[in-house]
């Protein structure tokens, strides 16, 4: 057959989610349920299929505007079915089985691309790297963070090459049931579910804490301001995934700009051109990796870092949930992995060499808490540097990297809780999706979690709160794990199947080797939490504190062993062979071997500069 086949659904013409007619480039295709089917000759020859169930699909058009927006009673009904939106390109088999999300794909490309790098960056950047650089030093925290980044991009790298291919509802969770096991996913899940629950009211409690620093003498209860955030937090979950996304984008850009701000003058610094008053009016060069020195903690303390480092992290697989959201992942992803490319290396990697260089790890300010604003070593190097201003808009920086990380709490736990639910390992009702594309229930099981912010203002609160973070302290560590283990075992269907890597239109870094750099880093993670939760820096404490603190620091670990065991008293499955995977359904990407790698060669002959750029952003 020499012309191409491509599939388009009558939907996908009249959705606000198409893009536009389908090119050779860019064929679409968005049949969510095979009912009649209707062939078309388009405008370059290429046959269209057009496949349309009325009693499926659902056009949101049709309702008015502030039902789209989510702002009216009749937003809150139920969907009477799914949008279909998801383009599909390549050759599709019309017979085989669908997997269509009752979410709609309002997301934006800009949206992802800023989900990508500037997602994740909060307190654990810019507060928690105070306590890693006193734990470790300026050569630990590099050591642990450069580790841990390039893991991440494996990680990344992974979970984009099956979510390009499988944008299912769920994102990650969805795919470690398929290509691992149900028992593992239904632990992963809820774990990752309540991490999420738990971190709302700690970002709310982290938000009072933060506005305090323009008020020394506390003369506003922070519950006043912790009621503030969470009515910005549930006025903004109103709009649904639009309200997330933008959000995440313009909170993405101050983030940048700051840190773009802080690593330029933390440049001036060091080569001595501060305020004559100030610590860097003359030349300062590396003198903190002399004095006091590169290591704090020697082996020990580089451990200890490892966990900072990796928590630092938590939130950047969001953007493979997120893909769900997005009409044409094929061409969007792509771009927001490269994205987090950036942040890992830009970010994280420069910025933090920079605060290496103007902060002493000796500074005792640093040990000022994880909601202390004046802990920040980006504060700290403007006040020393005796800059006016800048202190304050780190913190203003802060509160809103933590009201985005609040967002992306109910955000990720709704969508897994909700997919949890689809797959039967969850209540029924948190798989209703209303008509503003919200998943009403999930949405609310994450918000009503939020009372928890008041009660950790109480001393006995504290300690409650405390042992609920321990519960799910490790649930990120978890997710990275099972996404390299699903990737390992997918790409190893793949071939069991008789497919080629070449059918794939995104590689990983590394490939199956990449995932198991990446599991094996995460393992020697979880052995480093375990060595300095026995051992801690400084050995501290009567046995029975270093007990309580051992159990803090691993009470995760016996829950989600629990949780598989239950998992499978009530699922009865066990891993599938490899060639009993389900490579199949949900599937949008259909392109053969022959097409993707004339793309390449096509590719290939491109200037150089536009290679470039493709490389690193497109």
């Amino acid at each position: 057959m020499t012309d191409r086949h491509s599939t388009e659904t009558a939907v996908s013409q009249s959705s606000p989610h198409a893009e536009g007619k389908s090119t050779p480039e860019n064929e679409k295709a968005t049949p969510a349920h095979n009912g009649n089917k209707e062939l078309k000759i388009s405008g370059d020859g290429n046959i269209q299929v057009s496949t349309l169930d009325k009693n499926a699909l659902y056009d949101p058009r049709q309702e008015s505007f502030l039902t789209r927006l989510g702002l009216n009673l009749e937003s809150f009904k139920r969907a009477p079915g799914t949008t279909a939106g998801h383009h599909v390109v390549g050759a599709a088999d019309l017979e085989a089985p669908v997997d269509s999300t009752m979410l709609q794909q309002k997301l934006k490309a800009r949206h992802l691309s800023m989900i990508g790098v500037g997602g994740s960056i909060g307190t654990g950047l810019f507060i928690g790297s105070g306590s890693a650089l006193a734990d470790g030093g300026p050569a630990g925290i590099m050591i642990a963070w450069i580790i841990m980044g390039l893991m991440l991009l494996c990680v990344v790298t992974a979970m984009g090459e099956m979510a390009i291919m499988y944008p299912v509802s769920g994102g990650f969770f969805t795919l470690v049931g398929r290509f691992v096991d149900d028992n593992v996913a239904l632990a992963n899940g809820w774990l990752y579910w309540f991490q999420w629950a738990i971190t709302l009211p700690l970002e709310l409690t982290a938000a009072g804490f933060v506005i305090q620093f323009w008020d020394d003498q506390k003369t506003i209860n922070i519950a006043v301001w912790i009621s503030i955030i969470f009515a910005i937090v549930l006025i903004l979950n109103l709009f649904g995934t639009l309200g997330f996304a933008e959000e995440e984008y313009w909170s993405a850009v101050l983030k940048l700009v700051t840190i773009g701000i802080f690593i330029i003058a933390a440049i001036v610094f060091v080569c001595g051109g501060g305020p004559s008053g100030g610590e860097f009016g003359s030349y300062y060069g590396a003198r903190n990796w002399h004095d006091p020195g590169a290591f704090a903690n020697g082996f020990k303390g580089v451990c200890a870092v490892f966990v900072t480092a990796a928590f630092s992290f938590a939130g950047t697989e969001l953007v493979g949930i997120a893909a769900t959201e997005h009409p044409n992942p094929y061409k969007a992803m792509p771009g927001a992995i490269k994205m987090t490319f950036w942040r890992i290396v830009v970010v994280f990697w420069l910025s933090l060499f920079m605060v290496t260089l103007v902060v002493k790890y000796d500074d005792p300010r640093l040990l000022g808490g994880s909601d202390d604003a004046n802990a920040s070593p980006f504060v700290i190097a403007f006040r020393d540097a005796g800059v006016s201003g800048l202190p304050d808009l780190v913190n203003a920086t802060v509160l809103v990297s933590i009201v985005s990380i609040a967002m992306a709490s109910v955000y990720a736990g709704s969508r897994v809780l909700m997919s949890l639910a689809e797959q039967r390992m969850a209540p029924r009702c948190f798989a209703y999706v209303d008509k503003a594309g919200r998943p009403l229930w999930a949405v609310v099981s994450v918000l009503i979690w939020f009372p928890l912010a008041y009660i950790n203002l109480a001393s006995v609160g504290d300690q409650v709160f405390t042992w609920l973070l321990a519960a799910s302290g490790l649930a990120t560590i978890f997710s990275w794990l099972s996404i390299s283990i699903a990737h390992i075992r997918f790409r190893m269907a793949w071939k069991a199947q008789g497919h080629s890597v070449d059918e794939l239109p995104f590689h990983s870094i590394g490939g199956i080797w990449g995932s198991v750099f990446a599991a094996t880093i995460l393992i020697l993670v979880l052995v480093a939490q375990f060595y300095v939760a026995v051992w801690p820096i400084g050995d501290a404490g009567t046995p029975g504190e270093r007990a309580e603190s051992f159990f803090q620091a691993y009470l995760a670990v016996p829950i989600a062993i629990g949780l598989v065991i239950v998992g499978y008293a009530v699922l009865r499955t066990k891993p599938k062979k490899l060639h009993e995977i389900d490579l199949v359904t949900g599937r949008k990407c259909h392109f053969s071997a022959e097409e993707l790698n004339a793309k390449r060669a096509e590719k290939r002959q491109w200037p150089i500069g536009k290679k470039i750029l493709h490389w690193l952003f497109l």
